[in-house]
């Protein structure tokens, strides 16, 4: 990208932020976005369940 100026850069990069975390599904985190397996993963922790071998 080529940027006017450095409020440009700055809307343009946050957006590229927010596209890449919250929208784009990431095939290592299993298709989830970053802050869906975020969200998960948190539920998971503070479930006691989750965290017991069998």
């Amino acid at each position: 990208h080529l940027f006017r100026n450095i409020a440009h850069a700055r809307t343009v990069i946050d957006a590229w932020r927010v596209d890449y975390n919250a929208v784009r599904p990431h095939t290592s985190l299993n298709g989830m976005t970053p802050e869906a397996f975020a969200q998960h993963a948190k539920k998971a922790y503070n479930n006691p369940q989750t965290l017991t071998q069998n």
